[in-house]
């Protein structure tokens, strides 16, 4: 790893600040760059999860592809998430039961699907990525909480959705939960062993891979696209934006496609197993709160404990390689030791951060950018099944011209987008403020 940040505090002085993921260490066999003008029929800009998924997909229909990463396949969000597969859509469901019950069932199929694509390229790509079938939770930790889980598993379960309410006892659940909402389909895994498991399987499909290869700019020529890198350029019949938070930095990117936000994970030392159960935690689910801005939790199988989110910073392209602050690291720190009061002599050993791409409608979004440039971008923090499964279901259409019934209520056929009206920092500190205001009325 590398990076690390200023003067840390005694409470953290043992804690790794990387600039990296703590899920893997980077690979050695980096890709050599583009260094030379060559065609192909399709080029894929961005080799995380999604962009992968494409290129794979497509070298099925035996179309000629190439991929251009910044750094390496994976280097990004695909590799320093949270590592919980989990077969929840996002949005509100309560409220699209409401105003869109069709399009409610539209997204617990699609992110079901999702979940089942990736535990598929697991057992066929042979990966080794820790993937426990354990669902997740989101969970509740104040009673407005548990009423909004109860609500929520109603509206889903109607749609079709395998979720199961429950409260803390019956979900096996750390004692300061109050109960939640089981999603029985997924469960918890090492995303950067996954990340690097599907990029293995790249590297020896045949495709071509450039990795070191920023991309300048995409232009389209009429004949198709070109893509500009420091030393090359691909002409391409068809190129497709996979670049995530990294999109808006390229002019042919649709204006207000979304924003890069910064996520924040920090991971403690190994716990004693019986340590761990004694917290209630006996299903070893991956867990989220129910929080404006959530708080996840995931048990490891070498027994640390991942933590995740409870603040997001919206950044501005171009961007750029950081550590996480020291403040945020302190709050993550303390929700842990809040949420797990007897462990809280178990020390933080390291933190590390990620650029994820959010959208104004917090759903995943694919489409045409211009004739022969495409996207697909946005899974708002869901990217570990649903960004390989959106990517895949773009690349049958671009092989087949046949849209396939998942991809349909994500698929954009003109480029514009409004502008967001939450995705901005003082919003998210107030969203940030409420929560902590509900914490502590609960704890009186």
């Amino acid at each position: 790893m590398t990076g690390t940040s200023g003067p840390q505090s005694a409470e953290d002085a043992g804690t790794t600040y990387s600039t990296f993921t703590g899920w893997i260490d980077r690979p050695t066999d980096l890709a050599a760059p583009l260094d030379a003008e060559i065609s192909c029929d399709v080029a894929v800009v961005g080799g995380g999860l999604g962009g992968m998924s494409i290129a794979l997909r497509l070298a099925e229909f035996g179309a000629d592809v190439v991929v251009l990463d910044a750094d390496f396949c994976g280097y990004g969000a695909s590799s320093r998430n949270a590592g919980q597969l989990s077969g929840k859509p996002t949005g509100e469901p309560q409220l699209l039961a409401k105003v869109n019950p069709g399009l409610l069932r539209d997204l617990v199929r699609f992110a079901e699907g999702s979940v089942q694509f990736a535990e598929d390229m697991i057992k066929q790509l042979g990966i080794e990525c820790e993937y426990e079938q354990v669902g997740n939770v989101g969970v509740a930790v104040t009673k407005g909480q548990l009423r909004k889980a109860q609500r929520d598993a109603q509206a889903l379960i109607a749609a079709g959705a395998a979720e199961r309410y429950g409260d803390q006892r019956e979900l096996g659940l750390p004692d300061t939960f109050l109960g939640g909402v089981l999603t029985m389909v997924g469960g918890t895994m090492n995303p950067g062993m996954f990340t690097l498991g599907v990029r293995a399987a790249l590297l020896r499909s045949g495709v071509r891979v450039f990795e070191q290869s920023p991309v300048q700019s995409v232009i389209e020529t009429g004949a198709g696209a070109q893509v500009v890198t420091p030393l090359g350029r691909v002409r391409a019949k068809r190129v497709v934006l996979a670049n995530n938070a990294h999109a808006p930095e390229l002019g042919i990117t649709p204006k207000h496609l979304s924003k890069p936000v910064w996520v924040s994970m920090i991971e403690t030392a190994p716990v004693d197993a019986d340590r761990i159960a004694a917290t209630g935690w006996t299903s070893r689910s991956g867990l989220a709160t129910k929080h404006n801005v959530m708080e996840s939790y995931h048990v490891t199988p070498s027994n640390t404990i991942a933590v995740g989110v409870r603040r997001l910073e919206v950044g501005k392209n171009p961007l750029t390689d950081r550590t996480s602050s020291q403040a945020v690291v302190a709050d993550l720190t303390s929700a842990f030791r809040a949420r797990f009061p007897s462990l809280r002599d178990v020390p933080v050993t390291k933190t590390w951060g990620g650029w994820i791409a959010m959208t104004t409608t917090r759903l995943p979004v694919a489409g045409q950018a211009s004739k022969s440039v495409y996207y697909t971008v946005g899974c708002n923090g869901h990217g570990l099944g649903q960004a390989p499964y959106l990517g895949s279901l773009l690349a049958e259409y671009l092989a087949t011209d046949a849209i396939h019934h998942d991809l349909i209520p994500f698929w954009r056929s003109a480029p514009r987008f409004t502008r967001s009206l939450y995705l901005h920092n003082p919003v998210l500190r107030a969203a940030w403020v409420v929560d902590r205001l509900g914490d502590r009325r609960a704890g009186r």
